[in-house]
């Protein structure tokens, strides 16, 4: 039978073996064994992760430019992020979507997986963090209360591209069967009484129409 190499990390509650080949650490392993609530983890979102990886990563250029973080850190920690940006790294982020904290759990996850994946590009080995810490380094002059929402809400300017192109997708479909059906007529209804009769190709091509004024109103806002 193999064994799984571990290695040992420490946090105020004590000292928790991790499994040696991941790149989170003791909180992140916390995490799991504390929220065991949906089995989907934040992966499943990539939005989400990259939207994390970015605030990390301008908080270090910041703290940079700030004389807080020295450049061999920092640049470690810039690097780390372009690569989780690139989307490496993303099954690391396994802590549950529902957790209590107030996303706190995310917010250590993302800081553990940077740090160790920065560890690595420094030649240290994971979970070296008198080198680069989760907290003291990555998380530099940061909250969970100020990573998480920004987070979220980046994430979500990410995931209107997709959104967008799924409305638009389905504005084309709707619109397609506009035509298919414009031949049939059907009974129209207003307060459950019968009405003005229309067919039901004009009732797809208001779908059409309601979608795509949607789709709009999405590209207004990201403005």
């Amino acid at each position: 039978m193999t064994s799984i190499a571990m290695r040992l990390e420490h946090d105020l509650l004590g000292d928790r073996e991790v499994p040696d080949d991941v790149y989170y650490g003791v909180h992140t392993a916390r995490a799991l064994d504390n929220f065991p609530i949906t089995e989907v983890s934040i992966s499943r979102y990539p939005e989400l992760v990259v939207a994390l990886a970015c605030v990390k990563l301008a908080a270090a250029q910041a703290n940079r430019r700030l004389g807080l973080l020295d450049a061999d850190r920092a640049d470690a920690i810039v690097a780390a992020c372009e690569e989780i940006k690139s989307g490496r790294l993303h099954d690391q982020f396994v802590v549950d979507v529902i957790q209590g904290g107030a996303g706190t759990s995310t917010n250590m996850n993302a800081n553990e997986v940077i740090a160790n994946r920065g560890l690595e590009l420094l030649g240290r080995r994971r979970g070296d963090y008198a080198r680069l810490h989760p907290l003291e380094h990555v998380n530099l002059g940061q909250s969970t209360y100020d990573v998480y929402p920004t987070a979220l809400k980046v994430a979500l300017q990410f995931a209107v591209h997709r959104l967008q192109a799924a409305m638009t997708e389905l504005v084309a479909a709707f619109a397609a069967k506009a035509v298919e059906f414009g031949p049939h007529l059907k009974m129209g209804r207003t307060q459950l009484q019968d009405a003005v009769p229309m067919t039901l190709g004009q009732e797809f091509g208001s779908y059409a129409v309601m979608v795509g004024e949607d789709a709009d109103r999405l590209v207004k806002q990201r403005c």
